[in-house]
């Protein structure tokens, strides 16, 4: 069971999506309806996703909850529901260039990357997610040198230095007012560490990576959506 700190109040929590809501076969049958309980009877609901925009925004809108998007690993911003416009917060053009250098180096590295990218605007993926250590040492060395790389997991996301899901998070919480430190994180993956150490309560759903659970103050016992359903009615049950 999921142990929240008490006599805490908080105003929204901030879900990850890919290996915490959803993996390859979809949703957990409990988790539209609770996610919705807890948006409507607890607190806000948001998401913050490596996904492009155009991936994300089905999604919130399957689950119903009033939040807003963080997408692009931070790079977009889009709160719906207040009427605020998208937000780009980088241009995505030096690490896609980066990845077709990249493919002159590693042999049989497709610099195309994953099919989203025709949508994604501020950073890059690769599908190479075993190669990660080596992507990251050879633009290390070379004149993309101040790009960083990101494993999630399922990609290798190349990124503007410091552009990131806590910096995308930090801005779409200063659009609504919401005080970061009354805010809650789920994730299971390196590239959610950032929000983890921008908010009051981290939970993490996996406990593959060494590192994501240094920066969480919780881990569920289930991993995964199994996980995310795990804190929803920890959620639930202290409200």
């Amino acid at each position: 069971m999921v142990e929240l700190p008490q006599g805490s109040d908080w105003d929204m929590i901030v879900f990850d999506v890919d290996g915490t809501l959803l993996d390859i076969e979809g949703y957990h049958p409990e988790l539209v309806a609770l996610i919705r309980r807890v948006d409507s009877e607890v607190m806000t609901v948001s998401l913050a996703s490596g996904r492009t925009l155009p991936n994300v925004t089905p999604i919130k809108q399957s689950l119903g909850v009033s939040g807003f998007i963080v997408a692009e690993n931070g790079g977009m911003v889009w709160d719906s529901d207040e009427g605020h416009e998208i937000l780009a917060l980088a241009d995505g053009t030096r690490c896609k260039e980066a990845a077709q250098w990249l493919a002159t180096q590693i042999e049989g590295l497709d610099p195309r990357g994953i099919e989203s990218n025709r949508w994604r605007e501020t950073e890059w993926c690769l599908k190479e997610a075993q190669s990660y250590n080596q992507i990251r040492d050879i633009l290390s060395d070379s004149e993309w040198g101040d790009l960083e790389v990101i494993p999630t997991g399922f990609a290798v996301h190349i990124v503007k230095p410091g552009l990131d899901k806590g910096s995308g998070l930090r801005l779409a919480l200063e659009q609504r007012g919401v005080d970061p430190t009354r805010v809650i994180a789920c994730g299971d993956a390196p590239n959610d560490i950032a929000m983890f150490n921008l908010v009051g309560f981290s939970v993490a759903v996996n406990d593959a990576y060494p590192n994501v659970i240094e920066a969480a103050d919780c881990v569920t016992e289930s991993s995964g959506k199994e996980g995310s359903i795990e804190l929803l009615k920890a959620l639930l049950e202290r409200a």
